[in-house]
């Protein structure tokens, strides 16, 4: 006779009735987000993919091909991105200081200035976090973090004064 009692890896592999609202939610904060971020992105003569390449150019000058990894997407796709973004002014190419046969794209100053508006200009979230105290806000990072791994949470955070 079959045993119906789940062995433990089943119950690993199962999801309980809370997980599962966790993980549904969390789809939906991604989907609301995306939508702000594209609409954001708009609003500044951007698409997403311009406007995350150029968020991510603003953190440090990055080469071509870590760029595409970091946007998983093909160096050619990325060259394109680059191109346009350089034709714009928010975008530059320069020797890699490291390999100076290696370019990196770097944004420049008024790449900075756009990226901030876009930032600025994200309403999804803002009013909802904002309706929470600061602990739940930091309970909540923390948590996001943890999701995230280890190797996060070393990110400098705005509360605990490393920013």
């Amino acid at each position: 006779m079959a045993s119906t009692t789940p062995t433990p890896q089943e119950m690993t592999n199962r999801a309980d009735p809370l997980t599962l609202e966790v993980v549904e939610l969390i789809g939906e904060v991604v989907a609301r987000f995306h939508e702000d971020y594209e609409a954001a992105a708009a609003e500044h003569a951007l698409t997403g993919a311009q406007a995350r390449l150029l968020s991510l150019l603003c953190l440090e000058p990055l080469p071509m091909r870590r760029l595409a990894k970091r946007l998983k997407c093909e160096p050619s796709n990325v060259t394109g991105i680059v191109d346009r973004l350089e034709a714009r002014g928010l975008v530059e190419r320069r020797p890699d200081p490291a390999d100076r046969r290696v370019k990196v794209a770097a944004a420049t100053a008024e790449g900075r200035r756009v990226a901030r508006g876009l930032r600025e200009s994200l309403r999804f979230a803002r009013e909802p976090l904002a309706g929470l105290s600061e602990g739940e806000r930091v309970a909540l990072r923390d948590a996001l973090r943890g999701m995230l791994g280890e190797q996060d949470l070393a990110r400098p955070s705005v509360s605990d004064g490393r920013a």
